[in-house]
């Protein structure tokens, strides 16, 4: 892949070779354009001079020695072979005298071809496969005539040498231009380069943020997301560890009950102990089978920074409804009436996680089960009003005392002999929590736990 440094140099070397040639065709073309206009008016400025010395007021012999002389000099310029400043000063100019139809005067370099039937004024025009740029003007209160011309192809050179001489600089400093910019790319780049060093030396198990000073307004933003990556990544490192040592530390009692049965169905010297030392393991392995899935739902329902769950629309009735079918066995392995109370034709639409209310009242029933006695009634109710829904589970359990009711949502928080892993009322919470909702521990009318939970309608409705 190439590299940031190529990329910035590259694209600044295209974009200033665009603009060089853009202003050179520009310059090139403002040149010609003066330079034409130049010569255009020392064309007429010569035939100006040429038809003062013709209108002075001078005796005729006189005159046509000063014609002689002028005729002789042109000659001599057009003989010569010098060069200025890298182009030809000769040779460009030349002129012709005409009175009437009759030539008087004409510099060697001139056109021999008759031009007396050119307008007057300028003029282009090819003669002999050369073009020719040509001023005609008449001599007032005279018939004679004066053409000036010049050969274009020599214009031509002066504005090419002009336009060179303009660019020149520029090829010469495109290298070193290059250079600088290379440079100046790479100086600028040090912070970047210091960063993926840092980067490159951190050790796998630091997560800690860079801390990098000073930092460019561009890096800036990158270290902010590498920092809150860092962050997420160390949070998620803590859920992990903390996930583990809860693991570790609820599992190993009931592993150990597990490996004792096992032991005791082995050692079993008649079939009635060995039946029931393999009912006691089985029951072991259903509680440590919920603990481990109660352990797994905690750990996906742990708050984590700029984690959005997203919702659905469902029913609420209906998921209720679904669920206390599922735990209908478990009421009826213990003699247990669930009794679902709620006004079928409510709106029971809301917003949900999805699972959510499956694991509420998985949770919030199942306990119910397991703390009441046998051939006891479980009351569930569920109540729609215009800004939410209460969802009620009733029991004939023991309860829980007031005073203790604010830590069994915590983890691991047990209340009474016959308590469970402590997860399932930190389950319910969390749930709640993320859908901006409210839970409350009460005393139910039959005598055992109530526990109610408020949501909250969806926004859109």
């Amino acid at each position: 892949m190439t590299s940031i440094r190529q990329r910035t140099l590259g694209l600044a070397l295209l974009v200033f070779g665009i603009s060089m040639l853009v202003i050179g065709f520009i310059s090139y073309r403002y040149a010609a354009h003066e330079i034409e206009a130049l010569y255009d008016a020392s064309l007429e400025q010569n035939a100006r001079l040429l038809e003062g010395l013709l209108q002075a007021p001078l005796p005729d012999e006189t005159q046509g020695v000063l014609l002689s002389s002028l005729e002789s000099a042109l000659g001599k310029t057009a003989r010569s072979d010098r060069r200025f400043a890298g182009y030809r000063a000769d040779s460009q100019l030349g002129f012709q005298l005409w009175e009437e139809s009759r030539l008087l005067l004409r510099s060697a370099n001139a056109p021999e071809s008759p031009l007396e039937d050119l307008p007057v004024g300028f003029t282009s025009r090819s003669i002999n496969e050369i073009q020719w740029r040509i001023y005609v003007l008449d001599i007032p209160n005279s018939t004679q005539r004066i053409v000036v011309s010049e050969r274009e192809d020599v214009r031509g050179e002066l504005i090419r040498a002009v336009a060179l001489r303009t660019l020149l600089p520029d090829l010469i400093g495109l290298p070193l231009l290059t250079a600088l910019l290379w440079w100046s790319i790479g100086w600028g780049l040090v912070p970047l380069s210091r960063m993926a060093e840092q980067i490159r030396n951190r050790d796998p198990h630091n997560l800690q943020p860079l801390t990098l000073s000073p930092l460019p307004q561009e890096l800036d933003t990158i270290a902010g997301a590498l920092n809150r990556l860092l962050k997420r990544i160390r949070l998620m490192r803590v859920r992990e560890k903390r996930f583990i040592a809860d693991a570790a530390h609820e599992l190993r009692t009931p592993l150990a009950v597990l490996d004792l049965h096992a032991q005791n169905a082995l050692t079993a010297e008649n079939l009635e102990d060995r039946q029931e030392a393999l009912n006691h393991l089985r029951g072991g392995v259903a509680r440590a089978t919920r603990l481990v899935t109660q352990l797994l739902t905690l750990a996906r329902l742990e708050p984590e920074e700029e984690s959005q769950p997203e919702y659905r629309t469902s029913q609420l009735l209906s998921e209720v409804r679904e669920t206390l079918a599922k735990l209908s066995p478990l009421a009826a392995e213990r003699e247990q009436q669930l009794l679902l109370n709620a006004d079928e034709q409510g709106d029971w639409s809301m917003l949900e996680e999805p699972g959510a209310i499956e694991t509420l009242v998985q949770n919030l029933v199942g306990n119910a089960i397991q703390h009441s006695p046998n051939q006891s009634i479980i009351s569930i109710s569920l109540a729609a009003t215009p800004q939410g829904f209460q969802l009620t589970v009733d029991d004939q359990g023991p309860g829980i005392p007031v005073n203790e009711r604010k830590k069994v949502v915590e983890r691991f928080q047990r209340a009474g002999p016959s308590a469970g892993s402590g997860l399932g009322l930190s389950i319910v919470e969390r749930l709640v929590t993320r859908h901006g909702g409210k839970l409350q521990l009460d005393d139910a009318p039959s005598g055992g736990l109530r526990v109610a939970i408020y949501l909250q309608r969806p926004r859109e409705q």
